[in-house]
């Protein structure tokens, strides 16, 4: 029986969960308390702390430098911690670096009876996941996406069905096995059992979309630091994966670069004065740009706004097309392609809802945490949507298997405890050293 089958077996338990957000500029830790109410509700989950640091020694969701970065999560997750008063030992992980991608696995059986029976459903899937975790790089989710009865598709329950084979598509998303080690390893320097891993866009759909969104079809792009993350879902599945290596720290360094200054002052200006779009006051409205390399109290630079947008757009520009022809590349364009829901920090840029309105043809929203009580107001944007989702994971997730129409049918079972193989009911098996 997987966890989440237990959990919702004990109406009015109570237990601590945490998610560890680890980004190439921000770490965040949550630690939530859990209370499950009854068997078909989703339990209650109350924030109890938080904590967030700058990240350091993380580059592109990949360790550059152990040491320090062990250092900012032991800082983010002891503030946590002070706050809600407990101490942790689980941590719910992301990853999120440009070697992790999707694709779609078949497998078929034949049946020996001429109807599907739960030994035909047991051999399929062994035969899938078998042939996704057979590869040298990491599989870190395995979803299956819809079973198949001779050339019906799109089957959700094939249990008692009559035919000949029974085929099923799996989304296997995996990753190269160096960054996630590595990963998985300074945390456990920091005295932490990770678990998961757990794909950030994913992550972040679980706490930002909500259900007819998942079924109607829809992808969330998530704007990290030094990544941006893709994950499109139909019909309440995660049908496409990718991460590419482009972020809002790019677009800082492009204006540390081209106005010359800090980047400390690039992040300013870019938070406070940056946009995606042009207006007819840029030209009129002048911004104060501390000159790299000099004394703290030099005279500024003066520069018009206007030139911080001309810096900014075209690398905004410049990423979404590249996040909108990897969904095109995919496959997902027709099904998942015309709502877009964004996350992330650098998604709280001014008019980049709009932009990328424009770039993807598609309804496009901003997507903040969602489920949670007790959040903190500085907690509730974009930039947390991928630590809130890490908490509810093992309570939303199951959304990604095929639901049995008949609960109390043999396949119920069957698929409840499947889940745990392909990271679905309790989440992907943990990765240990």
């Amino acid at each position: 029986m997987s966890l989440l089958s237990q959990a919702r077996g004990a109406a009015g338990r109570q237990s601590i969960t945490a998610a560890l957000d680890i980004g190439t500029t921000k770490i965040t830790c949550l630690i939530a308390k859990v209370t499950d109410t009854h068997d078909d509700v989703q339990p209650e989950i109350r924030v109890l702390g938080i904590g967030h640091q700058g990240a350091r020694g993380i580059r592109a969701g990949v360790v550059v430098d152990m040491e320090a970065a062990e250092d900012a999560i032991r800082a983010a997750v002891a503030q946590a911690e002070t706050m809600a008063g407990v101490t942790i030992r689980h941590v719910w992980l992301n990853v999120s670096n440009p070697s992790l991608e999707g694709r779609i696995l078949s497998e078929s059986v034949m049946l020996h009876s001429g109807e599907v029976e739960v030994r035909d459903l047991r051999k399929v899937l062994r035969e899938a996941r078998s042939r996704a975790y057979a590869s040298a790089r990491e599989t870190i989710h395995a979803v299956p996406i819809g079973f198949s009865v001779d050339h019906s598709k799109g089957i959700k329950d094939p249990e008692g069905m009559q035919g000949e084979a029974l085929s099923v598509n799996m989304h296997e998303i995996t990753t190269d096995p160096g960054p996630l080690r590595n990963l998985a390893l300074c945390v456990e320097r920091c005295h932490l059992e990770p678990e998961g891993p757990i794909f950030s866009a994913y992550a972040s759909a679980l706490a930002a979309v909500v259900d007819d969104e998942m079924e109607l079809g829809v992808t969330v792009i998530e704007l990290g630091g030094g990544t941006t993350s893709i994950a499109s879902f139909f019909e309440g599945r995660i049908v496409f994966a990718k991460t590419l290596g482009v972020g809002g720290l790019h677009v800082t360094q492009d204006i540390a670069r081209g106005l010359s200054t800090p980047m400390a002052d690039a992040e300013r200006m870019k938070t406070m004065y940056g946009s995606t779009l042009a207006s007819p006051n840029d030209d009129r409205e002048m911004i104060d740009v501390p000159p790299i390399g000099e004394e703290a109290n030099s005279v500024a630079n003066h520069v018009p706004r206007s030139m911080l947008v001309g810096i900014i757009q075209p690398r905004i520009e410049e990423t979404l097309e590249l996040v909108r022809d990897a969904i095109a590349a995919g496959g997902a364009t027709r099904i998942a392609g015309h709502r877009i829901v964004l996350t992330g920090g650098a998604s709280q840029l001014t008019g980049l809802r709009e932009l990328a309105g424009r770039i993807f043809d598609a309804h496009v929203r901003i997507g903040t945490p969602r489920g949670l009580t007790g959040l903190p107001d500085g907690a509730s944007g974009p930039s947390f949507t991928t630590a809130a989702g890490l908490l509810t994971y093992n309570y939303r997730a199951p959304m990604e298997a095929p639901q049995p129409s008949r609960a109390s049918a043999g396949l119920g079972g069957l698929l409840r405890s499947l889940l745990g193989f392909f990271g679905l009911g309790r989440g992907p098996k943990a990765v240990t050293r």
